[in-house]
Formats: C-alpha cells, structure tokens, sequence
C-alpha cells in the first residue's frame, strides 16, 4: 500500500496540529533518495505550482517515479492558461443556474475549494465538479453576477491563501479525500486497473449488460482489475491505469472529456480524443474519404447556400445528416425539395455545415469490427421493418431494430474486410466499427464508427468469449508495451 505524503515548502504551510498524511519538506521529497523509489501518493501543497518552480517540479518527478500525485503535470498545465481549461466553464456555469434565490443572495466573488469541498452552503456540487474536472488540492474559483451568474475564471491556490477557519477545515477535507482514494479490492493479483465508463440509464449503449460482464470477467482473467464507472467519477481517472468507454461518445459531452483527461494522465484508452473527434463529425468523415479514393456514396457538404444545388447533385431520394450523430439518430431521407427545405433548415440551425448523400437501398449494411489495425468481426445489419436504416426511430423515443447475421472474418468477402480496415487505419489504431453498402457497382463505405456496438449474442455470435479476451488483450497489450507499473493506491 501507497503511503500517502504532505509535500510543503514550509512546516508553517500545514497550520493543523495533526495531519492524516506524513508532512515532508519539499527539497527532501526532491533529493532524499529514499523518496526516489517505494509506493507514495503525493499530496502536493506547495505554494506555488508555476512551470519550473518547486511545486512543478514535485509534481514532475512524482510521475516519473510512478507515484501517484495530485495535482499531475497534465491539471498543472490545464490550470495554466484559461484557453486550456476554458472548455468546463460553460458546465460549471450551468450548476449556479440550478442555486436557489436565497442562495444567489449572497454569492461569494470567490469560491474555495479544499479537495471537492467547500464550507458555502449551496454550493457543494460545484465544488465536487471542479474538483472532479481538475483535480487539484487546492482551487479557487471567480464567479461573476454581472449579466448572468458564471465562473469566469479558476486557479491553483497557495496555503497562504486560505483563511483561518479554511485552515481548521483542511485535515477533514483531507481525509475524506483520502477515504475516497482507498478502492477496495476483491483480490490483490491483478496487475492493471482498467475503469469502464458506462451510462445505466442509456437507451442505446455500445454494449448491453451481458456484454459489459464478459468484458469485466474476461479482463479480470487476464489481470485486469475492471470497475464500471459513471460520468460522475471524472475525479477517479487517476486511480486507473486504462480506460474503455462504453457509452455513446460525443464533443462537448462528458465522454470526450473522460478520453480528454485520462489520456493526459498517461492512461491507455479506448475511445481516445482523437479517434472521437474524428469520427463523430460525418463533414470530416466525408472529405477524408474523399482525399483518400475510398468509395463513398456521392455526397455534398453543404450550407445555407448550397441547398437549392442539391436535387440537381443528387437527386431524389437523398440522405441528410447531421455532422454528429449515432445509431441512426439525426439522419434523415428526403423526397422533394419541400422535405429538403425543413430537414435542411434543422441540420442548420445546429451547425455551419450539414452532409447530403444519394439515397442508397439496400437490404443490409456491412459492419467490420476493426482493432488495432486488423479486422475483429463482421456483421450484416438488416433493415428496420418497412423501413430503410437499420434502426427506425418513434417520435415517442422508441426504437426498432432489424435482423443481423454475424460472419467469422475469414467468412465475409475480401473486399469488404480489406476496404473497412483500410479506411479505419486513416482514424488510427483504436476500436472502429465501418459500415458499407454492397451495391450494383460496388462498395459504398458510409461511415467510421469509434465506440461501436458489442452486444451479448450479436457481435460475439462466432468468437463469444473470443472477441472479449481480444478486446482486454489489447489493453493488456498496450499497457505492457509502455513499460508501465500498476498505479500505486494510497
């Protein structure tokens, strides 16, 4: 077990008589070599974190060692500059919006936080949130009620900073912060801890429930600790030495941010940022594929200007699309220029650009399960009843699926398997799921799928626990492959 270390600049930095944690000069964590090697969790309270200063260094080198330290270089650099950690402010914001009237009453300019909390009343999730999106022992928070209540800005904060009672109040905030890190664990044998983001309440999930346990029990055989996490575990992402998503990945969505975050921990990760940013825009998808001579249906990036070209483009019927969407949600088949007209000016009115393609019939769709640069399954997704996607979307929220028949990779045309691994390879070298259209003259490659589906008894059909162990495998894999040490806990 990780001992659990107060690095100080200054014994009078730590104002409490006691500490739940063994204070330690700064300079000795930096040079005592007895602090080179051995498990720590290093709890950085130095008064300044500033690039090259003590405290970064403290930061530095407790990841070079494996020790596990808060804040990492990667929260240091965030809490840097506001372009970097600007993209959580809208979501922080947003929780003051929820505060009641007699709360608002009396909003501080500044808000505290001592590792998640915060002695203002009302404002405890805010403190939680901030903590979990960069976690840091120390934070604090501007808020602003000029036009409307917002944080507007937020930085590391020195001991020196904090009041009299703050400083009464820091070895309980401690030791709860401390109590939350200890994960329990059902055997000490496993060599990796791998988080698997998950959303319950999802009515569509890559994965369903039977899935998610081969997932877990396979890893588990293979070493890996696995643990089902939720979208509010964003603080945890630490604790972990991979991470896998399997809930439905978007931009802007609390997904890209856990594949943001655990990739600057040094964390291996599927989905990673990259691969999302990639695949969830169909404008990107379409030009690369262009660029790239793989065969597409014809399609037509398009804006406010560009929709009366369209029918003499394509023709009718065509397929509208949102530049993000998933499971057949956000896509539309139009017949006339009045279809065309309304669908268009809803694509708009969400995005610059939208994407027109010629309508496509077929009675299934190819799907090439593709990981790390070679094809894992095949699946053939038939229509939706009297319907012409694979899922037909109610207006009452909904949905039908068609038929599927999975294949054995061998099993499924060359053609098929040799362009969907192609056109993967471009996003990189993650788990992809590529759909393709078998048509008169050809194969049309519709879309790149980060995130794909794995379900009990669909994608599984021929390999069953086989396709699991080789999904963890990779993990395994990856993480052996960086030379990397389980994370010490605390």
């Amino acid at each position: 077990m990780a001992e659990a270390i107060l690095v100080v600049e200054s014994p009078r930095d730590w104002r409490a008589a006691e500490s739940p944690a063994r204070v330690v000069a700064a300079d000795d964590y930096l040079t005592d070599p007895a602090y080179a090697t051995g498990a720590f969790h290093v709890i950085n309270l130095c008064r300044s974190v500033r690039y090259q200063s003590t405290g970064y260094y403290c930061s530095l080198l407790a990841e070079a060692r494996g020790h596990r330290v808060i804040p990492s270089v990667a929260t240091i650099q965030d809490l840097s500059r506001k372009a970097l950690y600007g993209y959580e402010i809208p979501a922080l914001s947003a929780l003051l919006d929820k505060l009641p009237v007699d709360r608002r009453v009396a909003l501080p300019r500044q808000l505290h936080i001592l590792f998640g909390q915060t002695t203002v009343p009302g404002f405890e999730e805010l403190a939680r949130q901030a903590f979990g999106a960069f976690p840091a022992p120390l934070l604090e928070l501007e808020i602003s009620s000029d036009r409307r209540l917002a944080v507007t800005a937020l930085r590391s904060l020195a001991p020196r900073a904090l009041t009299d009672g703050e400083h009464e109040d820091l070895p309980t905030a401690l030791s709860a912060y401390m109590a939350r890190g200890r994960r329990s664990r059902r055997r000490r044998d496993f060599r990796f801890d791998v988080a698997i983001l998950v959303d319950p309440a999802e009515a569509q999930p890559p994965s369903d429930r039977g899935a998610l346990r081969r997932f877990a029990s396979v890893g588990r055989e293979l070493g890996l600790d696995v643990e089902f996490i939720g979208a509010r575990d964003f603080g945890r992402l630490a604790e972990f030495d991979a991470l896998f998503i399997r809930e439905t990945t978007r931009l802007g969505h609390h997904t890209y941010r856990f594949a943001r975050r655990a990739e600057q921990l040094g964390l291996v990760v599927i989905d990673d940022p990259r691969s999302i940013l990639r695949c969830t825009n169909k404008v990107y998808l379409a030009e690369l594929l262009a660029a790239n001579r793989i065969p597409a249906p014809r399609t037509a990036i398009f804006g406010e200007r560009e929709i009366t070209r369209l029918p003499d483009m394509l023709g009718f019927p065509m397929v509208l699309k949102a530049p993000e969407g998933a499971f057949s949600k956000g896509v539309f088949k139009v017949d006339n220029t009045g279809e065309l007209a309304k669908r268009a000016a809803e694509l708009l009115d969400e995005s610059e650009l939208a994407l027109a393609q010629e309508f496509v019939p077929t009675e299934f769709d190819w799907r090439v399960g593709v990981l790390n640069r070679q094809a894992l399954y095949v699946c053939q997704y038939e229509m939706a009843a009297a319907h012409w996607q694979i899922v037909k979307h109610e207006s009452d929220g909904k949905f039908q699926e068609g038929g599927f028949r999975t294949l054995g990779v061998e099993a499924a045309p060359a053609d098929v398997v040799r362009t969907a691994v192609k056109a993967a390879n471009l996003i990189g070298d993650g788990l992809y799921g590529v759909d393709l259209k078998q048509t008169a003259q050809g194969l049309r490659l519709i879309e790149i799928n980060d995130n794909p589906s794995i379900d009990r008894d669909v994608e599984d059909a021929v390999l069953g626990n086989e396709l699991y162990r080789r999904i963890m495998a990779e993990f395994l894999r990856r993480l052996e492959s960086r030379g990397q040490r389980r994370r010490p806990t605390p």
